[in-house]
């Protein structure tokens, strides 16, 4: 049915701007984690090398998840693509666990991380069952 290699094309072409804005987004990380830790829902902590060594270990997170997206989407069938969506839905349901359990921002907690983690889920199962 030609509706459905439409329909898959553009979803796959969204997922691929996703993950180019994670891999982006884990770049600001590296450059400068200070400027860009306040949109991530915690407060902010203290404004030391060691504090911005571990953010930045944040931004080596983004850049490779995106990069096994993208990489997949080029080499694998949109199921295995899927699954892998799956999988790492873990990331953003974790962040946003963290940061309700930290006392940290709760709309940005959702908002951000939550609705994250749903679209990856249903993204990836719609990949899985290839629409």
């Amino acid at each position: 049915m030609p509706w459905r290699s439409a329909l898959l094309g553009g979803i796959m072409y969204r997922l691929l701007v996703i993950a180019v804005a994670i891999i982006v987004i884990g770049c600001f990380y590296l450059a400068s984690p200070k400027r860009i830790l306040g949109g991530f829902g915690l407060k902010p902590p203290a404004s030391d090398a060691d504090t911005h060594a571990w953010l930045r270990l944040k931004g080596i997170r983004d850049i490779a998840s995106g990069l096994v997206v993208v990489t997949m989407m080029l080499t694998a069938d949109s199921r295995l693509v899927g699954i892998a969506l799956l999988i790492f839905a873990m990331i953003p349901f974790g962040d946003m666990s963290i940061i309700l359990g930290s006392g940290g921002s709760k709309s940005r907690a959702f908002s951000i991380h939550g609705v994250t983690c749903a679209v990856m889920l249903v993204v990836g199962l719609l990949l899985i069952h290839a629409i």
